[in-house]
């Protein structure tokens, strides 16, 4: 006898209207009058007198090479990052005492010009303290030996601190958004990083920062660890992680984790840097209910680092479900820590990662500071730069009207409809209209379970929305956001389980893009909409709008409003019957695309297009500027736009490209596709890899175990250590670098601790978690060239204490140390014309 279908639980909110939004309490903002305005209200940011939605990755100049940035900041701008943050790492541009450098990797001035040209803005994290796993957290070594009161308003600190911002003034003149630069690219300054207990000297900082004429709009501080800050003066910004390698060896997924994949209004993760911080536990974290400034965000978990102790593996759905879970619990600016990753700096006197030489708690390489970004160091594309883009796209069409809707938590603060449920949502909305966000994702160390018979009720003022109207299964790893009652085109009220992506006006209409949700039908809820309108879609029923009856059980719940116009959607609903279509205004009308979803799932009403895309495909689509269009590009690859075209990597084999409008030259081949709307061209295959032979260690040595630092963790083995070991060479030819923008080395390898060397330069480095090895080769071709190419690594020691997650640490009980495969992949992208 079969089981009987679980009873839906009841899960339901009410989102009711509220007062209008309001300046917030902050010195920030510029002057009225100003052109392209940046000013602060109580739940988000403005410019120009409309809401703004800001996406900021952080890339860090220094840390790459100067001929890279364009691409590479070009790449984050096509993954939809609209604002890149940048730290000035002060140890790597005075290490000597009164030598400033600003030469090469350390030209900030060209860095941000650089920024500018490829359509991002800058916030500068210009210290004096940084952080960012550095040496002395950015102080140089002499600073650090000095006999002043660190990181405090000591007047012998001070001075130095203002010698410092003066220098960083000077580079970036003329570049700043002020009110006698409104077009500089510099909107926002952070000062220090991680100081929670010197509120008088964050303000001091500003100070001497604007004295120095370093001025912007904005000024931002990190809010973590309870940090008390100068109020009025800066804009806390916040931190999340998925996992952290500040945590001990013996920890499994730490305890911090769920917290950000569960919706919330509590802002701060008192966790983030506790392992420096005096009172590692301070009992006042912050929740955003209270705050009359918006929530934002400088660290996101792009990815994580890797210690030597500690080596967690984060998964791509691990990023993207934690970004969306901020979204959903309130977000009005998204930061990323690391957007893109880079390479430690070698200095002429030291080598600058943090470790516990100088003191640290955690041992990191010397070299590599990937982070397992959805940018890597080597400019490598991961899934979740491509599962972020899709989130990104649906903030640059739709982040104005989400900025001003206030987030309303379920009676049990986003757990479901009781404390017992298993469901994590949210809703945003106005009152009318708004979005409701569903995470049933977390790491696969806690990984969430099927949750069955999921149904939701919202009310929106006097309408009330159940979606999907049917009960259905939430499957384990789903995270969305579905639009209630939004307009899209000619649509004026659409509620539907799929997540919008982006918009795209054509000479036919607007055609919008979604993302459908697995295991949920795409079911459509549309109002003020006949039914014979509509095309491509099955008709399942057409039912009246009946008047919402009050929900005793629900007390209203307090929320910020909007007084802002939409553009998705009408300011007030509650007229629909005198705008819609005749008779069918007083009706809601639920369809199904009649196509499976994909380029062909196309529902046309009037002269609007809804596509409704799986979620893989979904994860393929790229907007920006072809031939001086605007263009939405369906690539299964990696790519970015280059100012004129979208610049693509080709496959080994021939892949199909879906572009609209149509490309404006014929040099790519037009062939058969589907839907009505894409044109379907095909780039070549394109074969470049050289398979090398895997290289053999003579021995598997396991590095000696010593602990150190502040916390008395496993220490990484140091340059002696290495020296003992017998170098292994892989052979590279000269010829592979012609005409290549990268030439990634890559290893497929299990070991414990790996460096490689071109000649006697130490290029690159790698503790082993279970993740392939990608060394880009281009920018030493001469050291190569004249010294080869050498490798030398420790083995995987059985008994090691090294917390490395379980899906990936080997069983086997001797040492292992092997490379599997080795591969030279150039890297050489083509333009679409």
């Amino acid at each position: 006898m079969s089981p009987k279908p679980a009873q839906p639980t009841v899960r339901r909110v009410r989102v009711s209207a509220a007062p209008p939004v309001r300046p917030a309490p902050l010195d920030l903002g510029d002057p009225a009058g100003a052109p392209d305005a940046v000013r602060v209200t109580d739940r988000y940011v403005e410019r120009d007198g409309r809401p703004w939605f800001p996406v900021m990755g952080e890339y860090h100049f220094s840390r790459d090479r100067p001929e890279r940035w364009e691409t590479e900041l070009r790449t984050m701008r096509s993954g939809g990052v609209t604002v890149v943050a940048t730290y000035l790492l002060w140890i790597v541009h005075e290490e000597v005492r009164g030598q400033v450098r600003w030469d090469g990797p350390r030209d900030l001035r060209r860095f941000v010009e650089t920024a500018s040209r490829a359509g991002l803005d800058v916030v500068l994290r210009i210290g004096p303290w940084a952080h960012g796993e550095t040496r002395n957290g950015g102080f140089p070594d002499w600073l650090q030996d000095l006999p002043v009161a660190h990181r405090t308003n000591d007047p012998a600190y001070v001075e130095l601190v203002r010698g410092w911002y003066a220098a960083i003034a000077e580079q970036v003149r003329g570049l700043l958004r002020s009110p006698g630069q409104p077009g500089g690219p510099v909107l926002g300054i952070q000062v220090d990083n991680e100081l929670y207990d010197q509120p008088e000297h964050l303000a001091t900082l500003r100070d001497l920062a604007e004295d120095a004429g370093l001025r912007a709009p904005l000024w931002l501080a990190t809010g973590w660890g309870g940090a008390r800050l100068p109020r009025g003066r800066v804009l806390p910004v916040y931190a999340g992680y998925s996992d952290g390698f500040w945590e001990e060896s013996t920890t499994g997924w730490p305890a911090f984790g769920a917290t950000h994949y569960t919706f919330s209004t509590v802002r701060d993760d008192l966790t983030v840097g506790a392992d420096l911080r005096d009172d590692p536990a301070p009992d006042r974290a912050a929740d955003g209910a209270a705050d009359p400034w918006p929530f934002a965000t400088c660290e996101l978990g792009g990815g994580m680092q890797v210690a030597y102790h500690r080596r967690p593996h984060v998964d791509a759905d691990d990023v993207a479900a934690l970004a969306l879970t901020k979204l959903g619990s309130g977000s009005a600016w998204q930061g990323y820590y690391l957007y893109h990753g880079g390479t430690q700096v070698l200095g002429d006197r030291s080598t600058t990662q943090e470790s516990h030489a100088t003191g640290y708690p955690n041992d990191l390489p010397v070299r590599d500071y990937d982070f397992w970004a959805p940018v890597g160091a080597a400019g490598q594309q991961r899934p979740h730069y491509h599962r972020l883009r899709r989130q990104h796209l649906f903030l640059q069409a739709f982040g104005p009207d989400l900025a001003t809707y206030p987030t309303v938590l379920p009676d049990d603060g986003g757990g479901g409809g009781g404390s017992d449920d298993a469901v994590r949502w949210s809703v945003r909305g106005d009152g009318e209209r708004g979005y409701l966000f569903v995470n049933n994702h977390q790491p696969a160390v806690a990984a969430l379970a099927d949750v069955e018979a999921v149904r939701f009720d919202v009310d929106l003022g006097p309408h009330r929305v159940t979606v999907p109207t049917a009960a259905t299964t939430l499957r384990s790893g789903v995270h969305a956001a579905w639009p209630l009652r939004q307009r899209f085109g000619a649509v004026p009220a659409l509620t539907v389980p799929a997540q919008p992506i982006t918009r795209l006006d054509t000479e036919r209409g607007p055609v919008f893009l979604f993302a459908t949700t697995d295991g949920v039908d795409v079911e459509l809820q549309l109002e003020g909409v006949a039914a014979e309108e509509i095309r491509g879609a099955e008709i399942l029923r057409v039912e009246p709008l009946e008047p919402l009856e009050p929900l005793e059980p629900l007390e209203p719940l307090e929320t910020a409003a909007s007084d802002s116009g939409s553009d998705s959607g009408p300011s007030d609903l509650s007229d629909l019957a005198s705008s819609g279509p005749g008779p069918s205004a007083a009706t809601r009308v639920v369809a199904t695309p009649t196509a499976a979803p994909g380029l062909a799932a196309e529902v046309v009403v009037g002269d609007t297009t809804l596509v409704f895309l799986p979620p893989a495909v979904a994860d393929t689509v790229w907007q920006g500027t072809i031939g001086g269009r605007e263009s939405v590009v369906l690539w299964d690859g990696s790519a970015y736009f280059d100012g004129e075209t979208l610049r693509v990597v080709p496959h080994a084999e021939d892949r199909a490209v879906d572009v609209l409008p149509p490309l404006p030259t014929g040099e790519h081949a037009r062939v058969p596709g589907e839907g009505s709307l894409f044109a379907r061209y095909v780039v070549p295959g394109e074969d470049l890899s050289r398979p090398l032979a895997a290289p053999r260690f003579a021995a598997a040595v396991v590095a000696p175990v010593r602990t150190g630092g502040s916390a008395g963790r496993l220490s990484a083995p140091d340059d002696t250590d290495f020296a003992v070991l017998v170098p292994v060479e892989v052979p590279v030819p000269d010829d592979v670098f012609e005409d290549a923008e990268r030439v990634l080395l890559s290893l497929d390898w299990t070991g414990d601790a790996i460096r490689v060397h071109a000649g006697d330069l130490l290029i690159a480095d790698q503790f082993w978690s279970g993740r392939r090895f990608d060394v880009d080769l281009a920018p030493y071709r001469a050291e190569i060239r004249a010294g080869g190419l050498w490798l030398r690594a420790f083995a995987w020691s059985p008994s090691s204490g090294i917390h490395v997650d379980p899906r990936v640490r080997p069983s086997s009980a001797t040492p292992q140390l092997e490379v599997r495969t080795a591969t030279l992949h150039p890297v050489r992208p083509h333009p679409l014309r």
